[in-house]
């Protein structure tokens, strides 16, 4: 099947719907063997070396991947993402702009629903039977994450790498489903996990590859990861449009806000981590959070893709100890 990339979650029913291969370039991305090397094609191409390292790898990512279309989420996203187009677009690849509206309206969102549907020749029922069929998969994400926090059954990493995944399921929501529900049988015969300290990461994905194995070992698992979580649809909904209204990345801090505290205060957080990658807008958010998260804070910026770096490690390690 044709695949189509994006920049970031998008309604991804749509694609299925089409009979496309969905194809999170992230994801593809940061699993690299060599992350760096990519965002270092970028640079060889002309990126400047201030550039955010998820763009750069994204530009690499496009480039290597035969993809039929990439869609771009213009608003709601990275302010880098026009850029990234123009020169993804001089290469030949085919754009399909996407926005979500910053006042999270549902009529405007809908608009923008449709022009993607009317591009892949799908309908409202084609879409919303995708997404009746997509229930399942959903469901056994929650399920994951309330082991994590309540049942103390899966580690940092596991979280992290199944829910961020479900922004594309793998590329294939069936096998992806799959192999969900046998980690999850496996899961369920572990012993739980002993938390000294119990962790919040919210922000972005880490670009940092081994950040969850290094605050296990420094006795620190990381309950509830923000935006990963949000990736997988949490929120029950009555249609597409409802869904995506309700996923709160791309409508700013203040409808994150709500979100994050809600879930820090049912999973019994000792602290806070939030993650900003270098030179992106949204480190200028931290001063919400900061403000309006009763809890101790570190934040935590991240530059180039690969392992937590030793000035990293020493600040995790004493952010740890002090929480202990």
């Amino acid at each position: 099947m044709s695949k189509i990339g994006f920049t970031t979650s998008i309604p991804v029913e749509i694609i299925i719907a089409a009979g496309k291969t969905p194809l999170d370039l992230n994801n593809i991305f940061i699993s690299a063997p060599k992350p760096q090397a990519l965002a270092e094609i970028a640079e060889e191409a002309g990126y400047p070396r201030t550039t955010c390292g998820w763009i750069k790898g994204l530009y690499a990512v496009a480039l290597n991947e035969d993809l039929e279309a990439l869609i771009a989420v213009m608003q709601g996203d990275c302010s880098n993402t026009q850029a990234l187009m123009e020169t993804l677009q001089l290469k030949g690849i085919n754009i399909i702009p996407f926005a979500y509206p910053f006042d999270r309206d549902p009529g405007s969102l809908k608009m923008q629903i449709e022009k993607l549907m009317k591009y892949f020749r799908v309908d409202w029922g084609q879409v919303e039977e995708t997404r009746e069929s997509l229930k399942p998969v959903r469901a056994l994400c929650s399920k994951l994450d309330t082991m994590t926090w309540r049942d103390n059954l899966v580690s940092s990493e596991e979280n992290h790498y199944y829910l961020v995944s479900s922004s594309d399921f793998n590329r294939n929501p069936t096998q992806y489903q799959d192999e969900l529900q046998l980690f999850i049988e496996k899961a369920y015969t572990r012993n739980p996990y002993r938390d000294k300290v119990r962790l919040a990461y919210i922000g972005v994905p880490p670009i940092f590859t081994d950040l969850y194995q290094v605050l296990e070992s420094l006795g620190a698992r990381v309950v509830y990861n923000e935006v990963q979580r949000q990736f997988s649809m949490p929120v029950p909904s009555n249609n597409i449009v409802e869904q995506y209204i309700k996923y709160t990345y791309p409508y700013g801090a203040f409808a994150r806000l709500d979100d994050i505290q809600a879930e820090v205060a049912r999973r019994n957080i000792d602290g806070i981590i939030h993650y900003t990658q270098s030179f992106c807008y949204r480190q200028i958010e931290d001063l919400i959070f900061r403000e309006k998260l009763d809890l101790p804070f570190l934040t935590l910026e991240g530059d180039r893709a690969g392992r937590v770096d030793a000035r990293t490690r020493m600040r995790l390690e004493a952010f740890v100890n002090m929480l202990r």
